[in-house]
C-alpha cells in the first residue's frame, strides 16, 4: 500500500499485520476525529487533521528512525481510545482530567483489550501484553518536557497545517534528529533551539490559547450536558464526531439549553475575559519540550546549556487559565 502524508510524503506499508491493524474498523474509526477537538469554528483558516492521521504519522516516524517492529506497532495503536473531540472528552466527564488531558490513556488498556486489536497481534504471532505496555517503548511515549515520537508526530504536523513551516524547514527538522539509546537527539545546539521554540510557539497560539480553552471548556460542557438529558450514550462517545454532532442537533429546537451550548460551542456567543466576573474558569494544559542535542562529545538538554531556557520552561509548563464572562 502507497500511503501518503503530508509530513513524509509518499510511505510504501507492506507489513501484513500494520496493513491489518489500519483496516479494522477500530483504527479506521480514528478518521473522523478531529486531533484539536472541534477545530473549524475556533481555527477555520487551517488544515484539518484526524487521529488516524496522526496514528499513522507515529507509525512512519518510528520506523523511519529505526524503531522495532513492536514499537512501530504500539505508535500505530497509541491513539485508538480516543473518544469523539479527543481531548475536550477530559471537559466533559468527572473521570477526566482538564489540566492532564489524560482520560484517553486511563482507558487506552481496557478499550484495546475489547477490540478487535489482540486478535490481529495474536494472529501475526506478537506478544499483545508486551505491546500494550508503554514502558517498553521509549521512543515512542516519553513524560514532557521530552521528546518522543507522538509529540515529535503531531508538533511537526500542526506546523505544517498552520503553516508556521514550510518544506524545508520540515526537512531541516528531521534531517537534524537521531536515537541514540532509546532517546530522540538533535545533532546540534542550534536546531534544538529552533525546535524548541517553535514548539512553544506551537502551544502559545493553538494547542493551550485562548481559543482551544474554549473549544475544551464548551464542547466539554456540552457533551455533558446531552449525556445528561440522554441525547447521546456513552457509547457514542466512541463513535466519530458528525455521528454525534447529528444525534445531538435533531434536539436543538426543543431544547433552549442545548441550543445555547450549541451556540457557544460553535463560538457564535461573544465573551469578554474577567478573573474577577466571570461564568466560566478554564484550565489548560500547556506544554513545552527540553530536547537533547549533541553538544561537543556530549549529549545535554538544551537547558542544560542555554540556562534561560530552564525558566523559560517553568513557566510554559504550567496550565494556562482563562475566566470567561458571557455577554449573551
Amino acid at each position: 500500500m502507497i500511503y501518503k502524508d503530508r509530513v513524509y510524503g509518499e510511505v510504501e506499508i507492506e507489513e501484513d499485520v500494520i496493513l491489518d491493524l489500519i483496516n479494522c474498523p477500530f483504527l479506521q474509526r480514528l478518521k473522523g476525529i478531529d486531533q484539536a477537538g472541534y477545530s473549524k469554528p475556533y481555527f477555520p483558516e487551517y488544515a484539518f487533521r484526524t487521529r488516524f492521521e496522526h496514528s499513522v504519522g507515529v507509525f512512519i516516524l518510528l520506523r523511519k528512525f529505526g524503531a522495532c517492529i513492536e514499537e512501530q506497532i504500539a505508535g500505530l495503536i497509541h491513539d485508538v481510545s480516543h473518544t469523539v473531540f479527543s481531548h475536550c472528552i477530559d471537559y466533559a466527564l468527572d473521570e477526566g482530567s482538564e489540566t492532564k488531558q489524560d482520560f484517553q490513556d486511563n482507558t487506552f488498556l481496557n478499550f484495546v483489550m475489547n477490540s478487535e486489536i489482540p486478535d490481529i497481534l495474536r494472529k501475526h504471532s506478537f506478544d499483545v501484553e508486551y505491546i500494550l505496555d508503554e514502558h517498553n517503548f521509549p521512543l515512542l511515549e516519553r513524560p514532557l518536557p521530552d521528546l518522543c515520537a507522538d509529540r515529535l508526530d503531531y508538533s511537526l504536523r500542526a506546523a505544517v497545517a498552520f503553516k508556521e513551516i514550510d518544506r524545508l524547514v520540515l526537512n531541516y527538522f528531521l534531517d537534524n534528529l537521531f536515537v541514540e539509546k532509546n532517546f530522540w537527539v538533535f545533532k546540534d545546539i542550534e536546531s534544538a533551539e529552533k525546535y524548541a521554540q517553535l514548539f512553544l510557539k506551537l502551544d502559545t497560539l493553538y494547542f493551550s490559547n485562548l481559543s482551544s480553552g474554549l473549544m475544551f471548556k464548551t464542547v466539554g460542557e456540552l457533551m455533558r450536558y446531552a449525556l445528561t438529558k440522554k441525547y447521546i450514550s456513552k457509547d457514542d462517545l466512541y463513535t466519530t464526531d458528525k455521528e454525534v454532532l447529528k444525534k445531538i442537533e435533531k434536539n436543538l429546537e426543543r431544547d433552549t439549553e442545548l441550543r445555547l451550548l450549541w451556540e457557544r460551542m460553535n463560538n457564535k456567543v461573544e465573551f469578554k475575559k474577567d478573573s474577577r466576573d466571570y461564568d466560566i474558569h478554564i484550565f489548560c494544559k500547556s506544554r513545552a519540550v527540553d530536547p537533547l542535542c549533541k553538544y561537543g562529545n556530549r549529549i545535554l538538554r538544551l537547558s542544560e546549556i542555554n540556562r534561560e531556557w530552564k525558566g523559560v520552561l517553568e513557566r510554559a509548563l504550567k496550565p494556562k487559565e482563562y475566566f470567561i464572562k458571557w455577554l449573551e
